[in-house]
């Protein structure tokens, strides 16, 4: 025993127990392994070349994963296709849709996808929303079921392509006058219906942002 004595505590000198002998004689020899490990033999990866390691599976995994989805579209970005896809898109809307829209667009029972008016917006992102999605209870029925993304997204590209152009026997507008805001403008005025005489009001306006 030591001779120490505090205010009437005395420190004594009673061995430690095992367990925490043992217990700190293992962290030597663990700290030994990992000296040799990482510092001496090399065998180990230090933080740094795990994380490389991980980012590295990571980028294999998703390069995998593009590859098995091609045909996979971002629905915020859809792209407008090339003329061989819009060409697509035209046989695919003549074989379905030409019923419901005629085949230059101009509209049967279907709106007109010919002119600035939509029930759904116009951007390409929007038409491709619609065509995948649909609108049961507006007659609009989901493809999802019979085209891939890709081709939706032809289908979608030649709709647009419709734009401007002139049916043989349009329908009347229907939907709102919507404008496409390619300049980044944060509003656009309401052109005023031909057979109405009355301008639209702005908040009717469709904006894309």
């Amino acid at each position: 025993m030591l001779d120490h004595n505090y205010d009437g505590i005395r420190e004594l000198d009673n061995a430690l127990p095992p367990w925490w002998k043992y217990g700190f004689y293992f962290t030597i020899v663990v700290a030994f392994i990992y000296l040799l490990n990482f510092h001496v033999m090399g065998l180990g990866k230090n933080p740094t070349e795990e994380y490389n390691a991980e980012m590295e599976s990571a980028r294999i995994q998703k390069e995998r994963f593009e590859a098995s989805n091609k045909d996979k579209i971002d629905e915020n970005k859809v792209p407008m296709a090339d003329a061989a896809g819009i060409k697509a898109g035209q046989a695919m809307f003549e074989a379905n849709c030409a019923a419901c829209h005629l085949k230059d667009g101009g509209g049967n029972v279907g709106p007109n996808l010919t002119d600035d008016y939509w029930l759904h917006k116009g951007s390409l992102n929007d038409i491709f929303h619609t065509i995948k999605a649909g609108y049961p209870d507006k007659g609009m029925q989901s493809w999802s079921g019979k085209f891939s993304p890709k081709e939706i997204s032809y289908l979608a590209s030649f709709v647009k392509s419709l734009h401007g152009t002139k049916p043989a026997a349009p329908k009347p507008q229907q939907g709102e006058f919507w404008v496409e805001n390619l300049a980044g403008d944060s509003a656009a005025l309401a052109k005023p219906k031909p057979d109405s005489g009355v301008v639209a009001k702005p908040d009717s306006v469709g904006i894309k942002k």
